[in-house]
């Protein structure tokens, strides 16, 4: 599934930024593979390829060193999640963040089921199944936990979102190890997260949504920030 209104090479640069931004394959400096090697691992021509690498290059994303390759540039505007450093700086409570959550992540849900391109939605699979894992080997999962969501949040294709998670990341690094210690919260997490999973794969925007819902309440519940 391609994003309507978007070319395909705008799709590719999208992917492009997401193995920068959200799977951190590439950081600031880093060469990209070579072109065949990168359009075959996208599955698209070089010459699409090159397109997309062009629209990356226009924003600030990437830069060519002739007779060397292409690079990541040290963009800290990327580094700070597209921005929003003034939302980013502040320090509000765990429950505060919480209900941020609340507000924006299940309609943030809801229009990655809508809109998500196909390799979105298995980036988001890929960090679902990858949390599972780390929970069930007792890992720390936090990085994860922040890639899953994030890849949630892409897939919206909504700037806005993307730029609130900055914020809503302070609410994954404070909340997961709180929840690590508390049995039914980890069993709630793995369902809950099953659940996201399930509907985002079937493209359900509304029970991707409700599920996503749940899926902080039972946070909020087990902090203590809700009644039952």
């Amino acid at each position: 599934m391609v994003r309507e209104g978007r070319s395909l090479a705008e799709n590719v640069a999208e992917d492009i930024l997401a193995m920068i931004t959200i799977d951190k394959k590439f950081s600031a400096g880093d060469k990209l593979p070579n072109e065949n090697e990168l359009a075959a691992r996208l599955e698209v021509s070089r010459t699409t390829l090159r397109e997309a690498i062009r629209i990356l290059i226009a924003h600030n994303v990437l830069e060519i060193f002739r007779g060397k390759g292409t690079y990541v540039k040290d963009n800290r505007e990327l580094t700070m999640a597209f921005g929003l450093k003034e939302l980013s700086s502040f320090k509000p409570d765990v429950k505060d963040l919480y209900e941020m959550r609340l507000i924006f992540e299940p309609q943030s849900a809801y229009y990655a089921a809508k809109r998500a391109t196909d390799k979105e939605l298995e980036r988001i699979l890929y960090y679902g199944k990858l949390v599972e894992e780390q929970i069930i080997n007792q890992e720390d999962r936090t990085d994860v936990e922040q890639a899953f969501h994030q890849s949630i949040a892409k897939a919206t294709h909504n700037e806005f979102m993307n730029q609130l998670m900055p914020v809503l990341y302070q609410a994954i690094n404070k909340g997961v190890p709180l929840s690590d210690s508390n049995e039914e919260m980890i069993r709630n997490t793995l369902n809950d997260h099953r659940m996201i999973m399930e509907f985002l794969s079937a493209r359900d925007a509304e029970g991707a949504k409700t599920a996503m819902k749940l899926h902080i309440i039972h946070a909020m519940r087990g902090f203590g920030f809700l009644e039952d």
